[in-house]
């Protein structure tokens, strides 16, 4: 082999290991961005769906939001599995995963409802405790919260007391 095939070994070798090292560089940060993502670190779509299905399970038959005539007739109109499905997809989609929310927005969703603060307030206790008997970590559960309290403007409707 002369010095010129060489030396276009070498350099093609040379390219190959950059490029093989950037691939590689490449493929570790994007998997630490998606271990890094919220949805990944809630275990994905099946524990998420879990948590969704208990939380609307656990917000049906609560007193003080059965107070709201409007919840208590929107619940009678909206199929349970269809508000389940919905919602899950919402919260895929807040949290990086794969579902894409194909329904109304908070603000639509909810004005004919007339939320009142001290209901709202009674979600959050109420997603709270489904957090909780999920075991879903601090930083996680937070960063939910975080995203829950950023609809409450859009949500939260009437001041007045039930």
């Amino acid at each position: 082999m002369n010095r010129h095939s060489m030396n276009s070994w070498l350099a093609l070798a040379l390219f190959v290991l950059v490029i093989g090292g950037f691939q590689t560089a490449f493929a570790q940060e994007e998997s630490k961005q998606k271990e890094q993502l919220l949805f990944d670190r809630l275990g994905g779509l099946a524990p998420i769906s879990v948590v969704v299905d208990d939380l609307l399970d656990a917000l049906v038959p609560d007193p003080v939001l059965n107070k709201n005539p409007a919840i208590d007739a929107a619940r009678e109109r909206v199929p349970m599995p269809y508000l389940k499905y919905h919602v899950t997809a919402m919260v895929s989609q807040a949290i990086g995963g794969p579902c894409q929310y194909h329904g109304r927005g908070m603000k639509e969703a909810h004005a004919h409802l007339n939320i009142t603060q001290k209901e709202w307030d009674r979600f959050v206790t109420i997603f709270k405790g489904v957090l909780a008997k999920h075991n879903v970590p601090a930083k996680e559960s937070q960063a939910l919260l975080d995203i829950i309290d950023s609809t409450e403007a859009d949500i939260v409707k009437s001041s007045a007391v039930r």
